[in-house]
């Protein structure tokens, strides 16, 4: 194993900020950043591929560092014990497990994607907020949709704060970055209905529609919401009807509401799910 990495000067911290920091870097290297360790199992166990791990014993402990030593044991991944010191400069989250990787994200195109006869997929447009994005993935896994497809993205995929926010989801749903034309293009040739999530005149309660087919759910953004071209496009527009004062949720709320219904359709048909491939 090398040296302890003890100076904020050395190369590999100097790049790992520059990898935190800099979407243009991690699409030139097509790295990103995993940290925690429990992340790391996840994005472990989905096949994700590891070239370097930087661990703080201090901050690790011995039973993190014996996990570590297990997953990580065939020699085929770096290991670098950093200082303390050091790796709190590179930490992005407070009360780190001492754990942070170099990690290959997968990238997969819309063509690339295996789809079962009921597909459920969620699209999000324009997406900026990585906590949104990793959230829905949350949602997206525990649900088991098919994938998570964002149009026009603001924020890279793979941006080490989604990361976080998804506890490693972002490498067990398959999550397409694509533009909007080319999703509507690819929705009509697979036959997936497209539901549009908003507020206007043509709009019906979720729970009447019906989502045990292929299916896509479109969100939009806090700020603006859909584009109207999106919007306009899709097959069906539909609310979640609000009984307050206010007449919209967070959006990874409002997707964790029309995904569940979803699940609940197909649960209820008697048929089983997930879909299987």
């Amino acid at each position: 194993m090398p040296d302890p990495i003890t100076s904020p000067q050395n190369p590999r911290i100097k790049n790992l900020l520059k990898l935190q920091q800099k979407s243009s870097e991690r699409r030139a290297q097509g790295l990103t950043i995993i940290e925690g360790l429990r992340e790391l199992t996840i994005a472990h166990g989905a096949g994700v591929v590891v070239p370097a791990l930087f661990v703080c014993p201090d901050l690790a402990g011995p039973e993190r560092l014996q996990q570590l030593r297990t997953l990580f044991g065939s020699g085929q991944t770096e290991w670098f014990d950093v200082s303390k010191a050091v790796f709190e400069k590179v930490a992005y989250r407070e009360g780190s497990d001492g754990v942070l990787a170099l990690a290959e994200p997968p990238r997969l195109t819309l063509d690339e994607l295996q789809l079962p006869a009921a597909a459920l997929l969620l699209v999000l447009e324009a997406v900026e907020k990585p906590g949104n994005l990793g959230a829905i993935l949350r949602t997206a896994d525990a649900a088991q949709a098919t994938a998570v497809i964002v149009c026009d993205p603001r924020t890279d995929l793979f941006n080490p704060n989604a990361i976080r926010s998804s506890i490693g989801c972002s490498f067990t749903v398959p999550t397409i970055a694509t533009t909007r034309t080319e999703l509507l293009d690819w929705c009509q040739r697979k036959g997936i209905k497209t539901y549009a999530a908003a507020l206007t005149e043509r709009a019906v309660p979720y729970t009447t529609c019906d989502f045990r087919g292929p299916t896509a759910l479109v969100m939009g953004t806090e700020a603006d919401g859909l584009t109207p071209e999106l919007m306009q496009a899709c097959d069906h527009t539909i609310i979640i009807p609000m009984r307050g004062a206010i007449d919209s949720l967070n959006v990874s709320t409002a997707t964790a509401i029309l995904t569940f219904e979803a699940v609940r359709q197909r649960e209820e048909e008697g048929a089983g799910y997930p879909p299987q491939l």
